[in-house]
C-alpha cells in the first residue's frame, strides 16, 4: 500500500489532527499518554482518509458508475463526503440500527441512504446485491489496500508529532485502520509496538490474532457500533498477523466509562468505537512502557445515547441515587424529610409521593427521592443521617 501517496492526496482534504498529551490519563496510566483526536477530523472520524484516497484513485469509468458502500456510519460519511467532492453519485447501505445522527449526516453530504439489516454484515450483503444490479463501484470500509493506505496516514502524523512514541493503541473492527497504521509504523520504526483493542461483544480480530488464522464470530453486539464486525478482512488480516503486537478486548461497561471520562475530564465527545483504546489503558489491559499514543477514532455519537451513559455513569459512581422511604401522611412530613437531605448536602432532582397504592399502609405515603451527591461515601452519609432520624430507607 502506498501511504506516502495517500498523504499527498489528502493534503487540504483531511485535517492533520491534534496529538494531545493528557495529564489526567497519563497520571492514571503512570506514563505519558497522548490522544490522537480523529474525532475532530472532517465528518467526525478518521474514515474520510481511506474513503477519499480510494475514490481519488478510481478510473473515469468507475467514477461514472457511481460508488456504493456499506457502513454503520463513519465510513458512510467519509464516502459521501469524498463522492461529493469528486462530483459523483454515492449510495450508502446502513444498518437499520444505525444512529440517527450518522444517517442524517450521511444524507447531508448528498448520498442516498438505504437502511437494511441489524448490523454491518447485513448492510454489506445488501450493498453487494445493489452493486450487482446497478453496476456501481464498491468502496469497502476496510478490506481494500487504498482504504488501508489512507488510514495509515494517521501514523505518519503521529511519528512526526511524537518521534519518541513507544506504543500506539488502535480501535479494531474489520482491521483496515490498524493494518494501515501497522504498515506505516513497522516499515519506518519497527521497535514501536502496535496494539489493537476490540469490544468484547465483537472480538473476531482478537480471536484471529491469537489463533493464527481468520475467525468468524456468530454475532457482533456492542455499544461500539463502528467496530461491530464479525470477521477481519482477508486483506487486512495478513498485516495484523505480521505487524500487530497484540489485540485485547474491553467490555461495554468499560467503553461507556471511558466515554464518560473523556467527556468529563477531557471535554471530548467520543463514540464507543473511539473510546475502546482508552478503556484498555484505564483497565491496564496492555503492557505499556514509554510515551503512548491512543487513537480516538471518532466522535459521531447520538446525543440520546450520551444522556444514557451520563445517567448510568453517575449512578455507578455513586453520584446519583434513588432513596425509598415512608413518611406519615400529614402536612410538613415531606418538608421535614427533604430538609434532612438538603442539610446533609444532597441535591433533590425528582420526587415521587404515593399514598394510594394498596401496598402503602393507611396514614402513610411512600416517597422516592432522586438525589445528586458527591460520591458513594456522601450517599452513605445521607442514609446514616436519615436512619438516625427514624426513617427506614433503601437505595435503588
Amino acid at each position: 500500500m502506498d501511504i506516502e501517496r495517500a498523504a499527498f492526496l489528502l493534503k487540504g482534504v483531511a485535517h492533520h489532527t491534534p496529538l494531545d498529551r493528557s495529564v489526567t490519563f497519563s497520571e492514571m496510566a503512570g506514563l505519558p499518554v497522548y490522544l490522537k483526536l480523529e474525532n475532530l477530523q472532517k465528518t467526525g472520524s478518521f474514515k474520510i482518509r481511506g474513503a477519499y484516497n480510494k475514490i481519488a484513485g478510481l478510473s473515469a469509468e468507475e467514477k461514472r458508475c457511481g460508488v456504493i458502500a456499506a457502513s454503520a456510519g463513519n465510513h458512510a460519511q467519509g464516502v459521501a463526503y469524498a463522492a461529493s467532492r469528486a462530483g459523483i453519485k454515492a449510495t450508502i447501505v446502513m444498518p437499520e440500527t444505525a444512529p440517527l445522527a450518522k444517517v442524517s449526516a450521511t444524507k447531508s453530504y448528498g448520498a442516498e441512504v438505504v437502511l437494511a439489516g441489524a448490523g454491518y454484515d447485513d448492510a454489506f450483503t445488501k450493498a453487494k446485491e445493489i452493486q450487482l444490479f446497478q453496476g456501481m463501484t464498491f468502496v469497502h470500509a476496510f478490506n481494500d489496500s487504498a482504504v488501508m493506505a489512507g488510514q495509515g496516514t494517521i501514523a505518519l502524523e503521529i511519528l512526526k508529532d511524537l518521534p519518541e512514541v513507544a506504543s500506539i493503541i488502535v480501535p479494531v473492527g474489520g482491521g483496515g485502520l490498524i493494518a494501515g497504521i501497522a504498515a506505516a509504523v513497522k516499515e519506518r520504526a519497527p521497535h514501536i509496538r502496535i496494539f489493537g483493542v476490540q469490544a468484547a461483544g465483537a472480538p473476531a480480530a482478537s480471536l484471529s490474532k491469537h489463533k493464527g488464522q481468520r475467525v468468524i464470530t456468530a454475532t457482533a453486539v456492542t455499544i461500539a457500533d463502528g467496530i461491530a464486525v464479525k470477521e477481519p478482512g482477508d486483506e487486512t488480516y495478513p498485516y495484523i498477523e505480521k505487524w500487530v503486537d497484540d489485540i485485547v478486548t474491553v467490555d461495554d461497561e468499560a467503553i461507556a466509562s471511558a466515554i464518560l471520562m473523556l467527556l468529563e475530564r477531557a471535554k471530548l465527545v467520543v463514540e464507543g468505537a473511539g473510546a475502546v483504546g482508552l478503556a484498555a489503558v484505564i483497565q491496564q489491559k496492555l503492557p505499556l512502557c514509554g510515551p503512548t499514543a491512543v487513537l480516538i477514532s471518532g466522535g459521531n455519537i447520538d446525543v440520546n445515547f450520551i444522556s444514557r451513559i451520563i445517567e448510568r455513569g453517575l449512578v455507578k459512581a455513586g453520584r446519583r441515587a434513588v432513596l425509598i422511604t415512608s413518611v406519615v401522611d400529614r402536612p410538613g412530613a415531606l418538608q421535614r424529610l427533604l430538609g434532612i437531605i438538603a442539610n446533609s448536602g444532597g441535591n433533590v432532582i425528582h420526587i415521587s409521593h404515593n399514598r394510594v397504592d394498596h401496598q402503602v399502609p393507611l396514614g402513610q405515603a411512600e416517597v422516592q427521592v432522586s438525589i445528586e451527591t458527591r460520591n458513594t461515601a456522601h450517599t452513605e452519609e445521607i442514609l446514616a443521617v436519615m436512619r438516625r432520624e427514624g426513617y427506614e430507607v433503601s437505595v435503588r
